[in-house]
């Protein structure tokens, strides 16, 4: 693509692309859940067809969506940042009226009809922990309870304040959210694994190398230890609460230790299942959600800014510029 010829359209194709080709299910079955979802769509009542999703049909991420904006529209600059409200939109209003004009802002924690539907995005997590040797009719009966827990306590919030605030000033609006989780997975998978780890504090002294890291810890919120401790052997790493929404089903730790995991990586885990996982003898390892979900970010900006588009960034985004070819995931052939 030339460089400076990005629209809209582009920037939402190119993250969906790049979410799809660091898929942890792989294509194959990306695919098949493609095809199921035609099934569901094809098989519908004609009244109920104009309320589904039919981005569904080609993009699998629920939560990676244009909230608002043209398709068409010329992009050269973006204001992006992890999280994204009417405060980062009004901001990217005042850039464009003192001269920094502002084509589109990108989140990457899902808005309007993306965070209405982040619960499904949940299932993803079914394969994932198949990868790891938790049995599917295990993992889908688990994540199918956490899916309707989450549903429920979505189902009361205002999704579309900051969509709303979007179309008053008429700015562009898309978010990223499982599209940039799978990139910072397929990272973090191959950086970790590439670097041996025998004990916990390895996968620290590894996190601690690469600058989005570096800057979390300067502002205490760092990668740290939540259960167990360094000295530790590592055992099988799972990848685990990287991509697939959100935290999943905290049952699932009894079977993954069960099955040889030795240590969790997570991006963030709630006091509960903390606790849960530490009685199995599980240790955890919390990389970061900021960082962890600006590593992703930057991952894909990575690709617009190659592209000739201005990133700025704001709402928590810790921007570090890689060249593509330097990705580790890229060079295992992920990407």
């Amino acid at each position: 693509m030339p460089k400076g010829s990005m629209t809209l359209g582009d920037v939402y194709t190119q993250a969906v692309a790049l979410g799809r080709s660091a898929d942890p299910r792989g294509e194959e079955r990306v695919q098949a859940l493609l095809k199921l979802e035609q099934r569901t769509y094809d098989e519908l009542p004609a009244k109920q067809k104009p309320f589904f999703d039919t981005e569904g049909l080609t993009n699998p991420y629920p939560d990676t969506r244009i909230l608002y904006g043209d398709v068409s529209t010329p992009v050269k600059t973006v204001l992006a940042g992890i999280d994204i409200d009417s405060a980062e939109l009004l901001v990217a209003d005042q850039l464009t009226q003192r001269g920094q004009k502002i084509d589109a802002v990108i989140s990457h924690h899902p808005e309007g009809l993306g965070l209405a539907q982040l619960d499904t995005q949940l299932l993803l997590q079914t394969d994932l922990l198949a990868n790891y040797g938790v049995p599917v009719h295990i993992a889908e009966s688990l994540l199918e309870k956490r899916v309707a827990e989450l549903g429920r306590a979505l189902s009361p919030v205002n999704h579309n304040r900051s969509v709303d605030t979007a179309r008053l000033l008429n700015i562009p609006f898309v978010c990223t959210h499982t599209a940039t989780d799978n990139l910072v997975y397929q990272f973090l998978k191959t950086y970790v694994l590439d670097k041996k780890p025998t004990v916990v504090n390895d996968i620290i002294d590894a996190l601690m190398e690469l600058p989005e890291y570096q800057v979390a810890t300067k502002g205490a919120a760092g990668p740290r230890i939540v259960s167990g401790h360094g000295k530790r052997r590592t055992g099988t790493i799972a990848f685990t609460d990287i991509t697939g929404g959100t935290e999943g089903a905290k049952e699932v730790y009894e079977h993954l230790s069960r099955n040889g995991i030795g240590t969790i990586m997570a991006m963030h885990m709630r006091e509960e299942t903390r606790k849960l996982a530490e009685s199995f003898h599980l240790n955890v390892v919390i990389a970061g959600h900021m960082s962890s979900d600006s590593l992703g970010m930057n991952l894909m900006l990575d690709h617009l800014e190659a592209a000739g588009v201005t990133i700025i960034p704001t709402g928590g985004l810790i921007r570090v510029s890689r060249p593509i070819a330097q990705h580790p995931a890229k060079k295992k052939g992920a990407l």
